[in-house]
């Protein structure tokens, strides 16, 4: 009898205690929200075609064809005596400038160049000052100045000339006024991309390097959109095995005739022809 009083004594207490423990929070199950993978930007493969010799002394700044000649602009940093700003004509077989142009290295630094309109364009880097030429002498005829802090890369869709200035923007500029006519934020899914660099037009798309990378990318020039990316890293580690001071990739030439394609970089030893859809 003492058995089962006390094991309705143990119930008791055992309810008493249950009964004064504080009510446990209902837990709310709560669904996480479907997070919609960003579409990938499409890689860009590419094969080389051919290689040609590139002057070692070649900081490049601009790259691109004009009446089936290639031409590449170039700058000169302080800490490189041997470089030099200038512009010209390349030639294929030795990789030497046929010099058309060159400014004082001691207060201009040369950026990219562009044709349009039966002359030349060319930036410069911190001088918010343009040079233009004749297309057909290369005598100077002028100067142009822009907002921009600083001129980069500089191309064209044939009506106005588009530049960059190392930032994640792109400028049209009014090739008579000089006016800005349209400004392209650059993105890759939503994500801004800094330091666009040297400038080609190619098929209604611009295609940009990236500075301090050996990517190029594929820009919608309705949008700003990176419609594509290419990396030629692989052509970076060739150059260095050749010439260990190669710098980063820079310079994209597009012959519309003949549908080359040349890249090359800066102080790199090797332009090659390299073929991608486009």
């Amino acid at each position: 009898m003492k058995k089962f009083s006390l094991i309705i004594s143990l119930v008791v207490i055992a309810f008493v205690i249950t009964s004064c423990e504080p009510d446990k929070p209902t837990e709310n199950k709560v669904t996480p929200p479907v997070v919609e993978n960003e579409p990938e930007i499409p890689s860009i493969q590419f094969s080389v075609q051919n290689q040609y010799p590139h002057d070692l002394n070649s900081f490049t700044e601009g790259f691109l064809f004009h009446d089936g000649k290639l031409y590449e602009s170039t700058g000169a940093p302080d800490n490189l005596p041997q470089t030099k700003s200038l512009f010209g004509e390349v030639d294929l077989k030795t990789g030497k400038i046929d010099v058309k142009a060159e400014l004082d290295r001691a207060i201009y630094f040369g950026e990219g160049i562009a044709f349009l309109n039966g002359k030349i364009f060319q930036l410069t880097y911190k001088n918010q000052t343009g040079f233009i030429y004749d297309a057909k002498t290369f005598k100077s005829i002028g100067k142009f100045s822009y907002t921009n802090k600083e001129g980069w890369g500089l191309t064209t869709d044939g009506k106005s000339l588009i530049m960059s200035d190392g930032t994640r923007y792109i400028t049209y500029l009014d090739p008579t006024s000089f006016a800005v006519t349209k400004v392209l934020e650059v993105a890759e899914n939503n994500y801004i991309v800094e330091n666009i660099n040297e400038l080609e037009y190619i098929n209604g798309f611009i295609y940009a390097n990236v500075w301090m990378t050996s990517t190029i990318i594929k820009i919608d020039p309705t949008t700003g959109d990176v419609a594509g990316k290419m990396d030629l890293s692989n052509l970076l580690a060739e150059s260095k095995t050749k010439n260990p001071a190669s710098l980063e990739m820079n310079g994209i030439a597009y012959d519309s005739v003949s549908d080359k394609i040349l890249v090359t970089g800066k102080l790199w030893p090797t332009i090659y022809d390299i073929k991608f859809p486009h």
